[in-house]
């Protein structure tokens, strides 16, 4: 436990600025876990909403020096291109599942 009244703020500060910094992060992970669950539900509306999310919360912990920008632009780039390539895909057509066929007795 510091001595110094310098010190004991510096503590008090620095816990204000870890439990900021760790609400934005969770921000940013939520919103980015809610945009993956989105592209593996298919809503195409639900999706775009949440891809801007997403990227807003990428850009706001840039901003706060909590992610370096060009790992924020790879990010933002990966999520978008995970976007494309879910609204390409068509999504799963669910075929009627098939009857098991009865086998055949044979009569001796």
């Amino acid at each position: 436990m510091p001595i110094i009244k310098s010190a004991k703020k510096r503590v008090k500060v620095a816990e204000k600025a870890n439990a900021k910094n760790l609400r934005s992060k969770r921000m940013l992970r939520t919103s980015v876990r809610d945009l993956k669950t989105a592209l593996t539900s298919g809503n195409a509306k639900s999706i775009s909403d949440k891809q801007r999310k997403a990227q807003s919360e990428i850009d706001k912990a840039v901003k706060k020096h909590l992610m370096h920008k060009r790992k924020a632009a790879r990010k933002k780039s990966q999520l978008s291109a995970q976007t494309k390539l879910s609204a390409k895909t068509p999504t799963a057509k669910k075929t009627p599942a098939k009857k098991p066929v009865a086998k055949k007795t044979i009569k001796k």
